[in-house]
């Protein structure tokens, strides 16, 4: 039986924790989208000790295996360990997640079309639904040779220009515009009669690192080439990044965070001295109209779950939404057969996928679940844990949260959360870069991705690679390729006697 973490109110509190109150400094703290009900100073206090990292390590802390609160299911063995909907609905709510996740399933047909709840796909675009990138609500997949193409991987693209007058108040925001020509990202499939934008070519160079105690791990560097450009060349200041898409779980749960709890845990001149500087990033949400904290995207740079489901459905799928109407999705003024292409019908809806269903898409995405921990008792795991902070890990990787007490959210409403995920950007170092700047992140920063779920990635998808672009294999991997600010905490465990780092393997596994 998985226990609702809300009770972790009636649970001692370490004596250790401290408490750290932030001032909010508008606007970066302003949260429409959320409904909050303030804590009051007592529940702040408590919170804050609570969430505050353990120093015990004989034992697995109190809620520790329901990372996502009461709205924890239970981990699956099969392939549809991120397909579940939280613990946390209602008999109502669980209806509407279903009628989501049809959205999010469904096969986009080109216009004109019989079918004309369904038409509208491109024309051009990434992938026909949203589970052909995230598949089974985990992690897309490379291209596995140059016959191969793989919906879950594409370039996003921009080329440098000034910041926008509506990010003025944000002084070290890095302006950027998409490509003249290819707009905002490179897609790879396209409706009869017109020219797909571009192939995706993907290749690797290995090199091999000896870890103490004479294990080697081979990295692969990947190089990543947009071939067969069909409407002429890149801007020659473009600005390329490859992503594989994320997991979906425990996306709302993300959203319902407190601004002010990520803020406070900011520290861009490493004041500290902890060689550890997280910044927020701060992005312009279309949705609401103004400057908000991202959270979501591989550098944060959305800042709610409407505005990320939004821009999928246009860059990725080319379906038009209210927050994003043009039928043509990502296509130029320049690509002129593009724009004239038949699109999905309008008459009913206003636009190819209308409010209604975008709210239940949103509605899903924020309530596929989290699966339980596995094996949080077990002897090596505990060690493995202990292995984690001792290395530095939880500096970037914040074990826990409390999200808001949310009026009109139950579901998500003040739940003690093991994220593992800072939200903030951090420099990765030269070997991670993708020299392409997105809101306030620079070529060399990234936003910490939440661990929760990672240790079933390839239960639910064999083919699943690690860190943005897929580049890591295992988990061994991607740490070797940590750099930067995490280059201590990656050195520290090259150093690690081969049980200590065999350990931490399996306390990530049990994630």
């Amino acid at each position: 039986m998985i226990l609702g973490a809300a009770c972790f109110l009636a649970a001692p509190l370490p004596a250790h924790a401290g408490f750290r109150a932030a001032e909010p400094p508008a606007p970066w703290f302003a949260e429409p989208h959320l409904s909050i009900l303030t804590r009051t100073l007592e529940e702040a206090a408590r919170v804050a000790r609570v969430t505050a990292p353990t120093e015990v390590f004989d034992l697995p802390e109190a809620f520790e295996d329901n990372p996502a609160g009461a709205a924890t299911v239970e981990a699956r063995e099969d392939r549809d360990a991120f397909a579940q909907p939280g613990a946390t609905l209602t008999f109502e709510q669980g209806l509407e997640f279903r009628l989501g996740e049809a959205l999010f399933d469904k096969l986009w047909v080109f216009s004109p079309s019989s079918t004309r709840a369904s038409d509208g796909l491109g024309p051009v675009y990434n992938a026909r639904s949203c589970q052909r990138c995230h598949i089974r609500d985990g992690r897309g997949t490379l291209p596995e040779g140059p016959e191969y193409r793989s919906a879950s991987t594409f370039l996003r693209i921009s080329i440098p220009a000034p910041a926008p007058t509506s990010m003025a108040a944000v002084e070290d925001f890095i302006g950027s515009a998409p490509d003249p020509v290819y707009g905002s990202q490179l897609q790879d499939f396209s409706a009869p009669g017109i020219e797909p934008e571009y192939r995706l070519a993907v290749s690797f160079e290995e090199q091999d690192v000896i870890l103490n105690g004479g294990e080697i791990v081979s990295l692969r560097h990947p190089s990543f080439t947009a071939t067969e450009l069909n409407y002429g060349p890149l801007h020659p200041e473009a600005m390329l990044s490859p992503r594989v898409a994320p997991p979906m779980i425990g996306l709302g749960l993300l959203e319902a965070i407190p601004a002010a709890d990520i803020l406070a845990l900011a520290d861009p001149e490493d004041a500290d001295g902890d060689g550890i500087s997280g910044r927020p990033n701060l992005v312009w949400s279309p949705e609401f109209d103004q400057v908000m904290l991202g959270r979501f995207g591989l550098k944060a740079g959305t800042a709610t779950l409407h505005d990320q489901s939004a821009a999928a459905f246009s860059g990725d799928v080319g379906i038009s939404t209210p927050l994003y109407p043009n039928p043509w999705g990502d296509c130029t003024e320049t690509q002129v057969a593009c724009r004239s292409a038949p699109h999905g019908d309008k008459d009913q809806r206003g636009t190819e996928i209308d409010q209604p269903n975008m709210d239940l898409v949103t509605f899903y995405t924020r309530n596929v679940a989290v699966p339980t921990r596995r094996n949080s008792d077990d002897i090596e795991v505990l060690h493995g844990k202990s292995v984690f902070y001792d290395a530095g890990c939880i500096a970037c990787h914040r074990p826990k949260f409390v999200t808001h007490r949310l009026s009109d959210r139950s579901e998500q409403s003040f739940q003690l959360i093991w994220p593992y995920s800072d939200l903030l950007l951090h420099d990765m170092g030269e070997g991670l870069a993708d020299h392409r700047p997105e809101g306030r992140a620079t070529g060399r920063e990234w936003r910490t991705p939440p661990l929760w779920g990672i240790g079933l990635t390839q239960q639910v998808n064999e083919a699943a690679t690690y860190l943005h672009d897929g580049r890591a294999r295992s988990l061994i991997e991607a740490i070797l390729w940590h750099g930067g600010e995490a280059q201590a905490a990656r050195d520290h465990v090259v150093a690690l006697p081969p049980n200590d780092r065999a350990a931490l393997i399996t306390f990530l596994e049990s994630l």
